[in-house]
């Protein structure tokens, strides 16, 4: 069975109702004809090489400090465990 390529713009457009409009991505797969599991590796890869926020620009200011705190937290949350895990596998080398 031949791979299904799709464009970057229908990827964007997807990521774009899963990111910026809160859709969840099992909506947005069945919306689009995509596997649930394609989208969220498009999704992850869009999150992970972001080179700026993820959060339009073009909300209210009280919507946009919120989406902020959201995505500190988040933030947080994966230093801490990279931290975690870092420290394990170096505990377990020695």
């Amino acid at each position: 069975m031949a791979r299904k390529v799709y464009s970057q713009e229908f990827k964007k457009a997807a990521i774009k109702q899963i990111i910026a409009r809160r859709h969840t991505a099992k909506s947005v797969a069945q919306r689009f004809g995509v596997g649930y599991d394609t989208l969220r590796k498009c999704v992850d890869a869009a999150q992970f090489n972001a080179d700026r926020s993820l959060i339009p620009a073009d909300l209210s200011l009280e919507q946009r400090v919120g989406e902020l705190e959201k995505e500190n937290a988040r933030l947080h949350m994966e230093h801490d465990t990279l931290k975690k895990s870092t420290a394990y596998f170096a505990k377990e080398r020695l």
